[in-house]
C-alpha cells in the first residue's frame, strides 16, 4: 500500500521571509474543478519533484502528473474527506506545529535569555509580603487590593515592612523571619516574583506582583551583592527535630566528639557514611554536590560560602539538627555559553516558554485591534451574581448570546460565543462562574486572533501556504486513493478473480507448484488422530482452523500455501517425496490435506501478489480515465510557457 507524501522541512527557509515580504504576483497556471492553482504552489512542488527524482522531469511530462495530482484531490473533496473529524483533527494539528515559528517572537527568546544570564551576576537582598490569590474574580481582586492597601502604608505612610510581613503574610516563615527571604538568585523563583526582585530599584518596594497559582507579593529590596556563585560541600547532621533538650544534648556531645576526630585527622568520607543523619547524603560520604545563595537555609549557606576549600567548620546548629560542613571547593559564575543549558531549562519551567507566543500575541492583536465591551462585561457579571448554582448562571446569560461582547478588528465575538467556547464540564463545575467566563472571553479572543493572523499568513507568505496545501493535499491524496485503488485491490475479490480470469495468460510458472493445507501437530499421535478426524467429517475450508483448534487446542497449526517445488523443505517433503526435513520448534509432525500439483495458477488467490498489483494499476488508469471526465481542467499556456527554464 502506498504511503503518504513525506513532507520535507522547508520551514527552515520559511521562517526567514515575513508577511510582507511576500510577493504580490502570484498568477494562476491552472484551474481544476473551479479551484486555482497558483503559481508559487506548482513552482514549489515542481521543484521538490524533481530533487526526488534520479532524472528531472521535463516541464510537460511534470504538468501531466499534477493534473493528474489535483484531479484526484477534487475528487476527494467531491466525496467530503476534507469535511470529516479525522481529517480535521489531523490537518488542524499539523497546522498547529507548523504555524509555531510563525506564531512566536524568536526576539524574545534571545532577550531573556540574556537578561537572565546578567541577573546571574548579581544577588538580591529581599524580603516579601504574600496573600493567596483566592478562588473567585471578587477575592482576587480584594486581594490585589489589600496588599496595594499595605504596600501603600508601607511606602507612604511609614509602616515597618517587617512588622507588616508578621501581621499580614500568608507565608508562615514572616512569623520567625519578618518576611526575609535572604539573598536570592535568578532562575530560581517564578519569573514574575525574579522580575520584581530584580526590576525594584534598591532601598525600594515593589507594585504587587501576581504570581498565580501562588499568591500576590509585594517585595522589598535590601541591598545588592555579587553573585559568590557555587560552592561544593559535604557535611555530617545529628537530627535534633522533634527531640526534648536532653535528647539534644546528646546530640551536642555526639557532634563535638565527631569535630574533635575530624579535626585529629578522621576521614570524613567513612565518618558521614557511618554517622550523619541526613539519609540523603550519608551513603555518599556527606556530598551535597554545587549549590548556591538561597537554595539552603541561611546558617548553613553562611557556613559553607565562608571556608576555603577543604575548610571544616565548627559544629553550628540549624532548625534541622548540628552540622559539621566541609566546603571543598568554589566556582564563580561561568560563561553564557556554559550557563546557558541550565538558563533554557529554567525558561523552559516558567511562563517565560508561553512568553515568546504571547508577545507575538500581543503584537498581532495590536496590529488587528482588539476592543472589550466593558458595559455588556459589567452586565454579564451582574447576571452572574445573581445566580449561586453555575449551570444556572450561564443559562441566564443565553438571553444575551447575540449581543456583542468584544471585536478583534472587524469581526465580532458575541456572548454566545464565548459560552460555547468554554467547555460544557468547567461551566457546571464553576465556583465562580465570572471568573470562568471571563478567562474565556480572554482565551477566545487569543483563538479568534491566532486564526485571524494565520488566515492572513495564508494569503501573503508563500512558503507557509504551500507547505499547509501540500500537507492536506497530501491526507486527502491518500484517502482517496486508498479508496478507490490500494484498499479495492485487495479486498475486491470478484474484480480481482474477473481480472485473473482476463489475463490469465500472464500468469505462468516454471515448475509445478503445491496448492493445499499442511497440518502441522506437536506429536505423532496428535497428528494421526487429526487425520483420522478429518477422514471422518466433511468440514468446510472455512472452519478448518476453528474445528481443529477446538478439538486440539495449540497442538495443531494450518497453513495454507501454493508453493514450488524446491522453495519450502517441508511441503517439499509432504507434496514431492522429498527426504524428512528438521523439525521446526515444537512442530514435530505434520501431513497435506486436499492438497494437489497444479502446473498454472488457477485462480487470483494463487497468484495474489502479482494480480493485486497489476489490478491496482488498472484501477489507476480507469480511474484517471473517469477523473478526466468529470471534471474541468483549463490550463493557462501562457504562464506556463514562461516557467519552462525550470525544466532546463
Amino acid at each position: 500500500m502506498k504511503k503518504k507524501p513525506f513532507i520535507f522541512s522547508a520551514l527552515a527557509a520559511a521562517v526567514i521571509l515575513s508577511a510582507s515580504a511576500a510577493k504580490n504576483d502570484d498568477p494562476t497556471v491552472m484551474t481544476i474543478n473551479g479551484k486555482d492553482i497558483r503559481q508559487s504552489e506548482f513552482e514549489y512542488l515542481y521543484n521538490k519533484n524533481n530533487l526526488q527524482q534520479l532524472a528531472p522531469q521535463t516541464l510537460d511530462e511534470y504538468i501531466d502528473m499534477f493534473v493528474v495530482y489535483k484531479l484526484k484531490v477534487a475528487d476527494a473533496e467531491a466525496a467530503g474527506l476534507h469535511t470529516t473529524a479525522a481529517f480535521k483533527n489531523e490537518f488542524n494539528g499539523y497546522c498547529e506545529e507548523l504555524s509555531k515559528p510563525y506564531m512566536t517572537d524568536s526576539l524574545v527568546t534571545k532577550k531573556l535569555a540574556d537578561e537572565a544570564y546578567e541577573r546571574l551576576k548579581t544577588s538580591r537582598l529581599v524580603s516579601h509580603i504574600m496573600l493567596p490569590i483566592g478562588s473567585s474574580f471578587d477575592e482576587k481582586e480584594a486581594n490585589r487590593s489589600k496588599l496595594d492597601s499595605i504596600r501603600n502604608a508601607i511606602v507612604n505612610g511609614g509602616a515597618d515592612f517587617g512588622e507588616m510581613a508578621i501581621k499580614y503574610s500568608s507565608d508562615r516563615s514572616a512569623r520567625h523571619n519578618r518576611g526575609s527571604m535572604g539573598y536570592i538568585n535568578a532562575n530560581r523563583f517564578p519569573y514574575p516574583f525574579e522580575k520584581a526582585a530584580y526590576e525594584t530599584p534598591i532601598g525600594g518596594v515593589s507594585e504587587v506582583v501576581d504570581d498565580a497559582p501562588y499568591g500576590f507579593h509585594i517585595i522589598k529590596v535590601e541591598s545588592e551583592r555579587p553573585n559568590p556563585g557555587k560552592v561544593e560541600a559535604r557535611h555530617i547532621l545529628k537530627l535534633t527535630a522533634g527531640l526534648d533538650k536532653e535528647e539534644a544534648a546528646k546530640k551536642k556531645n555526639e557532634i563535638d566528639s565527631i569535630y574533635a576526630v575530624l579535626k585529629s585527622g578522621g576521614d570524613f568520607d567513612a565518618i558521614a557514611r557511618k554517622e550523619s543523619e541526613d539519609p540523603g547524603s550519608a551513603a555518599n560520604g556527606g556530598k551535597l554536590g554545587f549549590f548556591g545563595p538561597g537554595e539552603m537555609v541561611k546558617e548553613f549557606e553562611n557556613a559553607a560560602f565562608s571556608l576555603k576549600d577543604g575548610e571544616i567548620s565548627i559544629p553550628f546548629r540549624t532548625t534541622y539538627g548540628y552540622h559539621i560542613v566541609q566546603t571543598l571547593s568554589h566556582k564563580g559564575i561561568g560563561s553564557f555559553e556554559e550557563e546557558s543549558p541550565a538558563i533554557y531549562a529554567a525558561m523552559a519551567r516558567d511562563i517565560r516558554s508561553a512568553m515568546p507566543e504571547t508577545e507575538r500575541l500581543a503584537q498581532i492583536k495590536n496590529e488587528m485591534g482588539v476592543n472589550i465591551d466593558s458595559a455588556m462585561l459589567s452586565e454579564v457579571k451582574s447576571l452572574l451574581a445573581q445566580s449561586k448554582e453555575a449551570k444556572t448562571g450561564f443559562e441566564s446569560l443565553f438571553d444575551l448570546g447575540t449581543k456583542k461582547i468584544a471585536a478583534v478588528g472587524n469581526n465580532t465575538i458575541n456572548i454566545s460565543d464565548v459560552i460555547g467556547y468554554i467547555p460544557e464540564n468547567v461551566r457546571n463545575g464553576a465556583h465562580d462562574s465570572f471568573t470562568v467566563f471571563h478567562q474565556g472571553l480572554n482565551h477566545y479572543i487569543d483563538k479568534v486572533t491566532a486564526d485571524l493572523s494565520l488566515a492572513r499568513l495564508a494569503e501573503t507568505n508563500y512558503e507557509y501556504r504551500n507547505l499547509v496545501n501540500e500537507y492536506r493535499d497530501g491526507i486527502l491524496l491518500f484517502e482517496i486513493s486508498n479508496r478507490n485503488v490500494w484498499q479495492r485491490s485487495t479486498t475486491d475479490t470478484e474484480g480481482l478473480e474477473n481480472y485473473f480470469r482476463s489475463n490469465r495468460d500472464k500468469y505462468t510458472w516454471d515448475k509445478p507448484h503445491y496448492k493445499g493445507y499442511v497440518i502441522f501437530a506437536t506429536s505423532d499421535s496428535i497428528a494421526s488422530e487429526a487425520k483420522g478426524f478429518l477422514a471422518a467429517n466433511a468440514i468446510e475450508n472455512d472452519s478448518l482452523v476453528s474445528s481443529l483448534r477446538n478439538n486440539y487446542g495449540r497442538h495443531i497449526k494450518v497453513e495454507r500455501v501454493v508453493t514450488a517445488k524446491g522453495d519450502n523443505a517441508i511441503v517439499d517433503n509432504v507434496a514431492f517425496n522429498s527426504e524428512r526435513p528438521e523439525a521446526p520448534g515444537k512442530w514435530t509432525a505434520w501431513f497435506g490435506y486436499q492438497g494437489k500439483i497444479i502446473e498454472v495458477p488457477e485462480e487470483a488467490s494463487d497468484v495474489r501478489g502479482a494480480v493485486s498489483s497489476d489490478y491496482q494499476q488498472q484501477l489507476e488508469r480507469e480511474w484517471i480515465k473517469q477523473l478526466r471526465g468529470k471534471y474541468k481542467v483549463k490550463i493557462n499556456k501562457k504562464i506556463l510557457k514562461k516557467l519552462e527554464p525550470l525544466s532546463k
